[in-house]
């Protein structure tokens, strides 16, 4: 399914139609529960939280601009935020140390790999790439992405100078973008 398709389709969504909606989660249901279930790890915390990022999206989508973005992307972006809301409301709950999102500090990797990830050519060298890192690497794109922590939460959390884990961060956004560069360019 192509761009021309999703542009179509979030136009659909503008205008209310219902089907628009059934097709919208038929494309990207699948995609969104794996996202939302990789940072709650709780499949009935994921089915629930899927059903509020769709109404989300449906209540929303005046927002979105079909030229100046794709829909994918867009929606999981919703997903993955409501994931980490619900875990910061847990920890909150739970008395816990809650983690504030610092976006100067937080290695935005996926903005710019959401796209290649819809598709499944993409996926395959995006998880080719993460499997060069090492598990530092790994660790703290893994502790950005699914968990929404700056660089100095991550420091605190792994225990590490704040600057190693700059540098782990900043080598492994290196390396994913010369590995995946290569692909998106060719």
């Amino acid at each position: 399914m192509s761009g021309q398709y999703d542009e179509e389709l979030a136009r659909r969504l503008q205008r209310r139609e219902p089907q628009a909606m059934a097709d919208l989660y038929d494309r990207f249901g699948r995609l969104t529960y794996s996202v939302i279930l990789a940072i709650v790890r709780d499949s009935g915390v994921a089915e629930d939280l899927v059903q509020e990022t769709f109404l989300r999206v449906w209540n929303r989508a005046q927002a979105f601009e079909p030229g100046k973005g794709a829909l994918g992307p867009w929606l999981l972006a919703i997903a993955r935020n409501r994931a980490i809301d619900y875990i910061r409301s847990v920890q909150s709950r739970m008395d816990r140390n809650s983690y504030e999102f610092d976006v100067r500090e937080h290695p935005s990797l996926f903005v710019d790999m959401e796209r290649e990830v819809l598709n499944t050519d993409h996926a395959r060298v995006i998880r080719a790439a993460l499997a060069k890192l090492t598990d530092n690497q790994r660790k703290v794109i893994e502790l950005a992405y699914y968990e929404g922590l700056s660089q100095s939460e991550m420091a605190e959390r792994l225990g590490q100078p704040l600057g190693t884990v700059k540098t782990w961060v900043r080598s492994a956004l290196q390396l994913l973008r010369e590995d995946i560069g290569q692909v998106v360019s060719a």
